[in-house]
């Protein structure tokens, strides 16, 4: 059953930014887990190692919903050293896939419009907007102040790609937003590798000297805060054990995936996102690309054990419905992460805490 999204697609990310959240992470209610927290999540005791990724939670009034329903680990939305613009509403639309979006699929333009259904697919197309670091350094504090027992938060950055920018500059930018992330107090760090930053070249996850670099650079920078590196779905396994065994060497953990791309039109025919025409192409998240999500932790879960890694998997993609926490810690995640399924279930934390785990839960 679907409810009315914390994250309203009808407002612009600026109206969501200044009113929101909505629905039921606005209606003051907690979900209150009882007993003692005994999951560890990166030297921290959760209740549950369930969460919201980078993405829907914008500031620190949608961490403050985020926890008080049940989300042990949530995400702050990725930020920048400096101001960003958002890409032009609308921002998030819902798409028509039949089953899932497997690669054949994704050579073949998605439908999207207003009607969401289930199962619940989407596109999403932000740009990755940022407020300046003091404004977002500031509104990070506050977020930290609402976490309770059993709960912790994850600051994302990403560095950005500027005009005649050398590779050099853009890893120190890198190193720059985790130098201002860890001024904010954060306990983690997650470092964004999975949205567009290279322009035409695609996602700085893909290309491995540059990941290694980054994360050489943003360990030298945040000393032993633990660090999650973001990635996107790798169909190339020779390319995912190089990105493995940086992530070994560098940082903690690493979440996968964020989105898978198609090219998304409307109804009739014409780009669906407004603006560049880079926007014909989005990230499509949502049921659609559970598979993508499993089979990445599958993988990267037969990486860690080949090789002895020690590293952390956080199973993030499609996890709409209690069910899909199970499949994929079965695969080998040791945390799992719900985005559109939470946008659209604010319970989704609270039925996963009692239907799968047996939490005992009360509401307040």
């Amino acid at each position: 059953m679907l409810h009315i999204p914390f994250y309203d697609p009808e407002k612009s990310y600026d109206d969501n930014y200044a009113q929101g959240p909505f629905g039921g992470f606005a209606d003051g209610k907690k979900v209150i887990t009882e007993g003692e927290p005994t999951y560890d999540f990166y030297g921290h005791k959760v209740y549950a190692p369930l969460g919201i990724p980078a993405g829907p939670i914008l500031n620190s009034n949608f961490v403050k919903g985020a926890f008080e329903k049940g989300f042990d680990v949530v995400v702050y939305k990725t930020v920048r050293s400096g101001t960003f613009p958002c890409h032009p509403w609308p921002n998030v639309l819902s798409v028509k896939v039949d089953g899932d979006l497997t690669p054949e699929k994704m050579k073949s333009a998605l439908i999207a419009d207003t009607n969401y259904h289930e199962p619940l697919s989407i596109t999403n197309s932000f740009g990755v907007p940022s407020k300046e670091a003091a404004v977002w350094q500031e509104d990070v504090k506050k977020a930290l102040s609402y976490t309770g027992k059993g709960q912790v938060l994850v600051l994302s950055f990403m560095g950005t790609v500027k005009p005649n920018q050398t590779q050099q500059e853009l890893i120190d930018d890198f190193a720059l937003a985790a130098k201002l992330s860890k001024e904010t107090g954060a306990p983690i760090l997650e470092v964004n590798l999975s949205c567009p930053n290279i322009g035409n070249e695609g996602l700085v996850c893909y290309n491995v000297p540059v990941t290694e670099q980054v994360l050489k650079a943003i360990r030298e920078t945040i000393g032993d805060t633990p660090l999650i590196v973001k990635v996107g779905y790798f169909d190339n396994n020779d390319s995912l054990q190089k990105i493995a065994a940086a992530v070994q060497k560098y940082a903690n953990g690493i979440s996968a995936i964020n989105t898978l791309q198609a090219e998304v039109r409307n109804d009739k025919g014409e780009q669906a996102l407004p603006g560049s025409p880079l926007r014909l192409r989005s990230g499509v998240c949502g049921a659609t690309i559970k598979w993508a999500g499993v089979e990445m932790v599958k993988r990267l879960a037969q990486i860690k054990k080949e090789n002895n890694y020690t590293f952390s998997i956080e199973g993030v993609g499609g996890v709409t419905v209690p069910e899909d926490y199970t499949e994929y810690v079965e695969t080998g995640a040791d945390s799992v992460m719900s985005a559109t399924g939470a946008m659209w279930n604010p319970y989704l934390a609270q039925e996963i805490k009692e239907k799968i785990l047996k939490l005992k839960v009360s509401i307040q």
